[in-house]
């Protein structure tokens, strides 16, 4: 069974941080550059809400969530 997966773009990250203060347990900065860290692809489901928020307040887009297919009968 296929869960929950997100992606991230470190091109297209521009380090605001949005993520990593909505989902500070799926998301972090890089302390080089700010860019995203990812630090759970398949997020636990206590923690899904929190990262689909933190997609739609990144700024540059640079977070994905794909969601797994129904499956067929």
């Amino acid at each position: 069974m296929r869960t929950t997966r997100l992606s991230i773009d470190r091109e297209r990250c521009i380090g605001a941080g949005m993520c990593a203060l909505t989902a500070p347990e799926v998301f972090d900065q890089d302390p080089d550059d700010g860019r995203v860290l990812l630090l759970h692809a398949e997020p636990p489901t206590a923690h899904r809400t929190a990262a689909q928020m933190a997609i739609g307040v990144c700024p540059s887009g640079a977070i994905t969530l794909q969601e797994p297919e129904p499956s067929g009968c």
